[in-house]
This record gives C-alpha cells, sequence and structure tokens, in this order.
C-alpha cells in the first residue's frame, strides 16, 4: 500500500533530540494531540504536526552521539536535554489541552494563567500553560486572547 503524504513547510520546525522516541510519541500523540506525518523507524525519527505546528523527534543515543557522524550535536549531551528552550505552540483549545495534560499527570512547568505581554503600544494577551516533555524541552501551549491598549 502506497501511502500519500501531504507535504507542509512550515518557516520553523524544530528538531528534538529525544532519548526514547516510543515514549516522546506517546506523549505528543497521545496526550497533546500531534499526529504522525511520516515517521523512520529504523532511524527514530518522526515528524509531528498539530494545528499547523510542526516538531521533529530524533531519538539520540547519548552514548555514541558525539561519535555518530549523522548526527547534529554541537557538544556533550546530557539529560535533561530541553534545557534553556522554550516552544510556544498555538491551539484553538488550551483549556482542553490543559484537562487532557493534567489528567495524564504529565509534568506542568507553568499551571494555566492568563498574562499579557508588551509589545511597543499594546499589549498582547495569552491563555497558556506549560508542560515539560518526557526529556525536559518546555512547551508553552496558549490561546490567544487579543491586544489591549495600555493605560
Amino acid at each position: 500500500m502506497i501511502m500519500t503524504i501531504k507535504h507542509v513547510n512550515t518557516p520553523l520546525t524544530p528538531e528534538l533530540c529525544c532519548s526514547n522516541i516510543k515514549a516522546s510519541l506517546y506523549f505528543y500523540t497521545e496526550i497533546l494531540g500531534f499526529s504522525i506525518q511520516y515517521q523512520r523507524e529504523e532511524d527514530g525519527f518522526a515528524m509531528l504536526e498539530r494545528q499547523g505546528s510542526r516538531i521533529m523527534l530524533d531519538e539520540i543515543d547519548i552514548n555514541s552521539a558525539s561519535a555518530n557522524k549523522d548526527a547534529w550535536i554541537a557538544g556533550p549531551l546530557e539529560t535533561p536535554f530541553g534545557r534553556g528552550i522554550n516552544l510556544q505552540i498555538k491551539t484553538d483549545n488550551v483549556d482542553e489541552l490543559y484537562q487532557r495534560v493534567l489528567h495524564a499527570e504529565a509534568k506542568i512547568f507553568l499551571p494555566m494563567e492568563e498574562k499579557y505581554y508588551r509589545a511597543n503600544d499594546i499589549e498582547l494577551g495569552n491563555r497558556q500553560f506549560i508542560v515539560l516533555d518526557p526529556d525536559g524541552y518546555m512547551l508553552r501551549f496558549f490561546q490567544d486572547l487579543g491586544k489591549r491598549e495600555i493605560i
């Protein structure tokens, strides 16, 4: 059977190193609702999509990553891989997703909040939360609350 893959290019698609592709795929697909666009199981690789946002997952063996010429690793790796990165991902129903994450007992880094951020002479609103993936990447899911004038 030949499967047709809808190829969509997005301006930015991060590729995240993961320590266990099966655990990461479960987290991203079953808990967060991403779908697998395609994968190369033999390479421990998957391209995921959720409401137009894309993420690539690449399983890395930290004991041999520096010796693997195919691994794009700039320096020594140690867990958690996600230190220092926060990916903001827009969603159309942040409250429903938050409930799924809570139900799965995923690690919440920032509970649900409403936050406005200054952008020149206005403020942009987010209803947002941050959940950590199995390798410590911060995933900040948000729903747009619109903008307001700065008083």
